[in-house]
């Protein structure tokens, strides 16, 4: 019996061993399996993800030629205000042209021209803008504007930090332009020249006088200070007569003269932003530009505007005369918002008369610039009200259609212009 079992032992291990390993290698060929099926499923997602922005892109380029104004949005990193009340993040990019909010009904999809994060840098930001100041030198009307709620970081993105660590647009702007004319300066002769505005309480003011200076003058004078009015030229290009336009002849001196308007701004504190901007910037450069070889004339403008946010009494805590401005914030940007409606939907009338702030725009909205609107949004479910509204109009304003067209004048005709403009300065002596 005992040799028997000896003998039936050793031809049952290695059937035994022999299974064992069958299963083994056929556990190894399904993993092998599996993890070609999970490579080949990456892959595929992958090729989506790609095509899927690709098709954007292009379909924004498309858009883009059609004279559709172009609108970038950004979101901005969550601020200690919102940390501390620990509220959820709402909004998440999906990619380069898409964002994600997580609205009360559910998850609601945007698309722009571009979406930069809360990580993205101001550099990265003008690499996408850079494109646009050579349209500024060829002769094109350019109009740069951020909207969105107080505190949404405009004024972060269109000026930058206090101590210019992180320059925003306007600066970024100023040194590109003569760059470019630095380049060309063989070819052409080049004169820049600006005026810098704000519209505050529904009153535009020249940003060049101060308010102390514009009061003693008053008083010297005992008459009236010099009035701003939006007009347009013939081309359809707005301008801002009775403001003081100075020269500048490099980066440097036309910083110094932004300096300068910015310290004459209105801003105070609120509980929403520790330095909140109280009225509409509007900064205005004109590039001149002679061919030096046929003597025809280009003349571009770049309108770079940060607009005061939007807010509400019981988030900003704005009383007396806070309370004012915020009213005709809010009246400024309902009417902006009415013009966009209109234009989006092609309305017959455009209401831009409603507001000195549409009736400064009225060349960027509908007219014949180059347009980029910037919305800047919170992340934070305390703020998803706001920037729910704000995506709306941004995407209202990406329907929008311009007819961009350069201004050129010819060798002879910019040549009358000249005479005239000399037979009206000795008229006037």
């Amino acid at each position: 019996m005992s040799e028997m079992e000896d003998i039936l032992r050793q031809e049952t291990l290695p059937k035994t061993q022999r299974s064992v390993k069958g299963v083994g290698q056929q556990l190894l060929l399904l993993q092998a399996q599996l993890k070609r099926e999970k490579e080949e499923r990456k892959k595929i997602i992958e090729n989506y993800t790609s095509e899927r922005a690709m098709r954007k892109k292009y379909y924004n380029m498309v858009e883009e030629m059609k004279g559709k104004i172009r609108v970038f949005c950004r979101i901005r990193p969550v601020n200690r205000s919102e940390a501390t009340q620990g509220g959820a993040i709402v909004v998440d990019k999906l990619d380069d042209y898409s964002i994600t909010v997580e609205a009360p009904r559910g998850p609601r999809e945007f698309q722009f021209d571009k979406v930069f994060s809360a990580r993205a840098s101001q550099e990265e930001l003008f690499q996408d803008v850079n494109r646009l100041m050579q349209s500024v030198i060829d002769g094109y009307n350019v109009c740069i504007f951020a909207y969105g709620q107080t505190g949404s970081g405009k004024t972060f993105t269109m000026v930058g930090d206090k101590d210019q660590k992180n320059p925003g647009i306007m600066p970024r702007s100023f040194n590109a332009i003569f760059d470019i004319m630095r380049e060309n300066s063989s070819k052409f002769d080049f004169k820049v020249s600006a005026y810098m505005l704000e519209l505050y309480n529904d009153r535009l003011q020249d940003l060049f006088v101060s308010q102390a200076g514009e009061a003693h003058s008053q008083t010297q004078s005992h008459g009236p200070t010099k009035r701003v009015e939006i007009k347009r030229n013939r081309k359809g290009v707005v301008f801002a007569q009775g403001a003081e336009t100075k020269e500048a002849s490099s980066a440097q001196e036309l910083y110094a003269l932004f300096q300068q308007a910015c310290a004459n701004r209105h801003i105070s504190a609120t509980r929403m932003n520790v330095e909140s901007s109280r009225s509409h910037l509007i900064v205005g450069i004109m590039v001149e530009s002679r061919n030096l070889t046929n003597g025809s004339v280009n003349t571009g403008k770049l309108s770079l505007v940060d607009l005061a946010g939007s807010e509400r009494a019981a988030k900003t805590g704005a009383k007396d005369h806070q309370l004012k401005e915020a009213n005709s914030i809010n009246k400024s940007l309902s009417a902006l918002g009415d013009v966009i409606s209109a234009l989006s939907a092609e309305l017959p009338h455009v209401p831009y008369r409603n507001s000195k702030l549409t009736q400064v725009m009225q060349d960027s909205l509908g007219g014949n610039a180059k347009t980029l609107m910037i919305v800047n949004i919170s992340p934070s479910e305390y703020n998803i009200d706001e920037t729910l509204t704000s995506l709306i109009y941004a995407t209202r304003v990406k329907a929008i259609t311009n007819n961009a067209q350069r201004n050129v004048d010819s060798k002879e005709i910019a040549q009358l212009k000249e005479v005239c403009a000399v037979a009206t300065c000795d008229a006037l002596i």
